[in-house]
């Protein structure tokens, strides 16, 4: 004898009745299509073939402040669409619709009734009938507000982020001028040329030069560079200037001129941020019975000078032993003597140069000392202005490769027959 459902426990049994929680999620599954349609947290309109409005869910109408008698079969959907939205939509969205069926995410602007500007996001898709053919066209409606507040932010923060490093940019370039002389001094029998080369103009760098009258008959010159770059590099950079130009004042001699430097850095900078650099230092005297420059360089922990001949030689004025000026209370200094001659010239350089990076790519694609080298063999004999432009054409074939600043300093001693 079959059993009855009932007789089967199929049907609920007394005391287990849905509880509170049940019968909530299931009253929410009786919404109607209708109100999910109407109501919906996105708007909804259909448009015959040719764009008359034919529905148009509440949430839109209320969105735009409309009534549904004002759209439905009186409005094109390009009625509510801002003059320039008209255009796109004939001229692209209405032409792609019709060629692929479905166009979405994209960027519209609807008139409201108060004639105010609601920012959608819009998706269309053309429904067709059994036999293929296309019947109406159903579009979704994204309200885009808070995306386009979002995106007007990020350009007014993009904007201002300009600004600002262009703002920092300026001062940057301000200050750097600051620390470098406005023009050299006239050293009557020598022609100077220099340069500073701009590694990042978003940060000051630590190089620095300088060409100056000490007493009757006497110059002084100077080229150094100062660790690490911006705000910290270019104080010590303004206070390693001024100290040498003070410092010479009170006792030429190039060596007495670096220990004065490095008892002032060090006292400065002794603490938990240590600051140093390295430096040149020159005095230039004539010499009336040879003809041309007697120099005397002291250097602190700098690379050596280049000194291209009037014969086509060139070499480095080594100054061995000479220590970062700064890091130590007595630091060595070193010196060499030399004579410029007529037709002779002498290049200073920080070491930006020559650490600079080649296209090589290796391991070891430093320029290095011995291109540089062979770049004042290639170009000796030569002047200060062609010496500094030779110079310039080699940084700018580096390119990206000089990560670090830049200064040189080329000093010319003219043959007598010019």
């Amino acid at each position: 004898m079959c059993k009855t459902n009932d007789e089967k426990g199929d049907s609920p049994k007394e005391g287990h009745e849905p509880t509170g929680e049940q019968a909530e999620f299931s009253a929410l599954l009786e919404d109607s299509a209708e109100d999910l349609y109407e109501h919906a947290p996105c708007g909804y309109l259909s448009t015959l073939l040719d764009g008359r409005i034919a529905k148009v869910n509440a949430t839109l109408l209320d969105w735009l402040g409309y009534e549904a008698d004002d759209l439905v079969g009186g409005k094109h959907f390009s009625d509510l669409l801002t003059v320039g939205g008209r255009l796109y939509h004939e001229t692209h969205f209405a032409p792609l619709l019709r060629m692929q069926g479905e166009i979405s995410g994209i960027a519209l602007e609807f008139k409201a009734a108060d004639g105010s500007r609601l920012p959608v996001m819009v998706t269309s898709t053309v429904k067709t009938g059994g036999d293929g053919q296309p019947l109406l066209i159903r579009t979704t409606v994204f309200d885009a507000r808070d995306r386009r507040a979002y995106e007007t932010e990020l350009l007014r923060a993009r904007k201002a982020a300009d600004e600002e490093r262009d703002r920092l940019k300026r001062l940057a370039a301000t200050l750097q001028k600051t620390l470098l002389p406005p023009t050299l001094a006239n050293v009557p029998g020598l022609d100077v040329s220099a340069h500073y080369h701009i590694a990042s103009v978003d940060e000051v760098g630590g190089d620095f030069y300088d060409l100056f009258p000490l007493a009757a008959g006497t110059w002084g010159l100077f080229l150094g560079d100062v660790c690490g770059k911006g705000a910290a590099a270019a104080a010590v950079t303004s206070l390693a200037r001024y100290t040498l130009r003070a410092a010479a004042v009170y006792d030429s001699d190039p060596a007495a001129v670096l220990a004065n430097l490095n008892t002032v850095l060090n006292h400065e900078y002794n603490g938990t941020d240590p600051r140093f650099c390295t430096v040149i230092f020159g005095l230039l005297t004539p010499d009336t019975d040879r003809g041309g420059f007697h120099i005397t360089l002291a250097s602190g922990g700098h690379p050596p000078a280049l000194l291209m001949r009037a014969d086509g030689t060139a070499d480095f004025l080594h100054t061995p032993g000479g220590q970062l000026i700064g890091v130590l209370p007595d630091a060595q200094i070193a010196t060499t003597t030399v004579h410029l001659a007529p037709g002779d010239t002498l290049l200073l350089h920080t070491d930006g140069l020559t650490e600079a990076h080649t296209a090589d790519g290796g391991e070891d694609d430093r320029y290095g000392d011995d291109a540089l080298l062979d770049f004042g063999r290639a170009l000796a004999p030569t002047t200060a202005s062609d010496t500094i432009g030779a110079v310039r054409d080699l940084l700018d074939t580096l390119g990206t490769g000089v990560d670090d600043d830049t200064a040189v300093l080329a000093i010319h001693v003219p043959p007598t027959h010019q």
